[in-house]
């Protein structure tokens, strides 16, 4: 195994991004992409485009604590503001309607 668990953000070719945590078995899998959701990503792309379509995944951190690496995924999804629809695709940590009125 190469890496312990880790935080990851994909970027996508509209330049969109999400964050996300691999905790799983005995630490982060190559292979894993996330749990984005495809159906929000593919409203952003022709068909065309989805038939060729190169994400670019860095890992943004790492640690042998799966505490820690939930931690740091909030903390990350709110310091890129991926859950901002402008700027990525997370789905949790949206503001409440009621602060986005009041602000």
């Amino acid at each position: 195994m190469v890496f312990n668990y880790v935080v990851y953000k994909i970027t996508f070719p509209n330049g969109k991004i999400y964050v996300g945590k691999d905790e799983g078995g005995l630490g982060h899998s190559l292979s894993y992409f996330g749990s984005w959701d495809a159906n929000l990503v593919e409203q952003d792309f022709s068909k065309a485009e989805l038939q060729d379509l190169t994400l670019r995944k860095q890992i943004l951190f790492e640690s042998e604590s799966k505490e820690e690496i939930r931690r740091m995924e909030s903390v990350l999804i709110r310091e890129l503001r991926s859950s901002d629809p402008s700027i990525g695709y997370n789905q949790t940590h949206k503001k409440r309607e009621t602060e986005k009125s009041s602000t």
